[in-house]
């Protein structure tokens, strides 16, 4: 990724979303753009316009910590933004190479039998593993049942942003499709400031933004979040329409990969519906074995 033109369009898409009522600033007239002027963001950081102007640019080589906190404060980031800004401030520095965790490409990783225990012994919920691109590199059964239709398609390569906007059939397998495809978009967008010499995530950001208007309008967007709880809607081909909580956490041992669990509420119609998944997903296994013994 080009780093002074993601600072660029990050730090102007994030002063176009403050109003002066939200900054405490009269409202004025005759505003030509949406939200804050560089002058105002820069009195509210205690810089210089110049200096401001400078970073805006792209120029974040070389800015102090103090300088990025009054930034993230003017612009009034949340974490996830506020880390993205960070990140993308190493990488102007030049020194995200020798401060980040060396990060493994996806092609070459396989998990290590004790975590695919792991994912084994979570029988109730689907269970995963992926990484910042958004492939699926390591699984349970239930979530190989659950995410069949990303599996299906050769063309995905077991990837949920491509799935995401290349499948039609990720429109009815997320009713809340908009929202899904908000998250997915800002977890690629977190990834790239994070590890913006990633080969494998520049190929798949050009693929997706070539072939989907809807991606390539919120990539745009530059929005980034942490995806670590929350509550999704889904809807199954086999079992129909599913409520499920989910838990992200990072993995100490693997920087850059995130395992997700999936939930259903106790005692509710998804919790029911999670357990004939579950079973159906038994029945497949217990079927290949006999297929393959007959080849």
């Amino acid at each position: 990724m080009d780093n002074q033109a993601e600072v660029r369009e990050f730090l102007t898409s994030r002063r176009a979303k403050i109003t002066p009522e939200q900054a405490g600033l009269p409202a004025g007239s005759r505003r030509r753009v949406p939200g804050l002027r560089r002058s105002e963001v820069a009195a509210l950081a205690d810089l210089s316009v110049e200096y401001y102007a400078k970073l805006e640019r792209g120029s974040l080589a070389g800015a102090s910590p103090a300088v990025l906190e009054a930034l993230a404060r003017a612009l009034q980031l949340d974490d996830a933004e506020r880390a993205h800004l960070l990140n993308l401030a190493h990488t102007a520095d030049g020194s995200d190479a020798l401060t980040r965790p060396r990060r493994r490409s996806a092609r070459a990783w396989n998990p290590h039998p004790s975590l695919q225990w792991v994912l084994d012994a979570v029988t109730a919920g689907p269970a995963f593993v992926r990484n910042g691109r958004m492939d699926l590199i390591a699984t349970n059964q239930l979530a190989r049942i659950f995410y069949d239709d990303i599996y299906s398609v050769a063309g995905n390569q077991a990837n949920l942003a491509r799935f995401q906007f290349l499948d039609p059939a990720s429109r009815r397998f997320y009713p809340d499709w908009d929202q899904a495809a908000d998250i997915a978009v800002a977890i690629l967008r977190t990834e790239a400031g994070r590890n913006p010499h990633d080969k494998d995530l520049h190929d798949l950001v050009g693929e997706l933004s070539t072939r989907s208007d809807e991606f390539r309008t919120r990539w745009g967007a530059h929005d980034v979040r942490h995806h670590g709880t929350g509550t999704k809607r889904f809807h199954h081909q086999a079992v129909g329409d599913l409520t499920l909580a989910y838990e992200g956490l990072e993995m100490a041992a693997e920087p850059g990969l995130t395992l997700t669990i999936y939930t259903a509420e106790p005692g509710s119609a998804s919790e029911e519906r999670l357990r004939l998944l579950a079973s159906w997903a038994a029945t497949q296994d217990s079927a290949v074995p006999a297929q393959q013994g007959t080849d």
